[in-house]
């Protein structure tokens, strides 16, 4: 397993306006000079987290899905975020994973109830583990980020992945509990959220992070927008779990 380099992209996004969004985000991609293994946007980055689900969501290989690969073919890394997609069974908070080779996805299993998620967009119902480089990468939304048994490292991955729109007034539960869940997993963590205000008047302070298996902060992007890239380090990470191997007394569980 190679280090990883991961590319913290921490934006404004225009309101259920996905055009202008794919051309801000397209235009901060492009200045990128140094070379990235991993781009990571924020949850709903083509319209805010918008309820009007139907007449958001694109139909699977649409516009955004064509648009994440030719970003990922031009740059040679993954570019991962969520849009709203809809396929057979509904439309789904939808997290794209996608690769030179190809896309992948993971649906959004907890949906924000408070602001009427689960009625706008169906469940997900199983978890998505990527591999990249060498890293197996855990998917997961916003929400899911308050449900430590769904994250939980079974020793199948080694980075945990999270997109969001966090609002600012709970932003201390985000940061804490991104911590938390590198610290239980012994996993890397990225979380990227969005900065700025949405149509519902709700303020995002971002507060995008980048913590290693220890819990140590390697990147804190607070309220400022731009890009900041780290590298997690695989040596370390390897030598952390057999220094201080606490997985083997973790307690067994099945996840219905």
């Amino acid at each position: 397993m190679n280090n990883l380099s991961a590319t913290l992209i921490q934006c404004e996004l225009a309101w259920e306006s996905p055009e202008d969004n794919r051309n801000q985000i397209g235009t901060v991609i492009k200045a990128l000079t140094e070379p990235t293994d991993l781009i990571v946007l924020p949850e709903m980055f083509t319209t805010g987290f918008s309820m009007n689900a139907a007449a958001n969501a694109e139909e699977p290989g649409g516009a955004t899905e064509q648009w994440l690969q030719e970003i990922a073919a031009a740059k040679d890394c993954a570019v991962a975020g969520s849009i709203a997609v809809r396929d057979q069974a509904g439309v789904f908070n939808r997290m794209l994973f996608a690769t030179p080779e190809g896309l992948q996805h993971y649906d959004k299993r907890h949906l924000f109830r408070m602001a009427g998620e689960n009625k706008r967009y169906c469940s997900g119902s199983q978890r998505v583990i990527v591999r990249w480089r060498g890293w197996r990468i855990n998917l997961q939304v916003c929400y899911d980020l308050r449900f430590p048994v769904f994250s939980r490292n079974c020793n199948d991955y080694d980075l945990l992945l999270y997109v969001a729109n966090w609002p600012a007034k709970r932003s201390m539960h985000w940061r804490q509990l991104l911590i938390a869940r590198a610290i239980e997993n012994q996993a890397c963590v990225i979380g990227v959220n969005r900065i700025g205000s949405d149509a519902n008047g709700l303020s995002y302070q971002g507060d995008s992070l980048a913590v290693t298996g220890e819990g140590l902060l390697l990147e804190d992007m607070q309220d400022v927008r731009g890009t900041a890239q780290v590298s997690f380090n695989s040596t370390d990470l390897t030598n952390y779990r057999q220094r201080f191997p606490c997985h083997f007394d973790a307690d067994s569980f099945h996840l219905d």
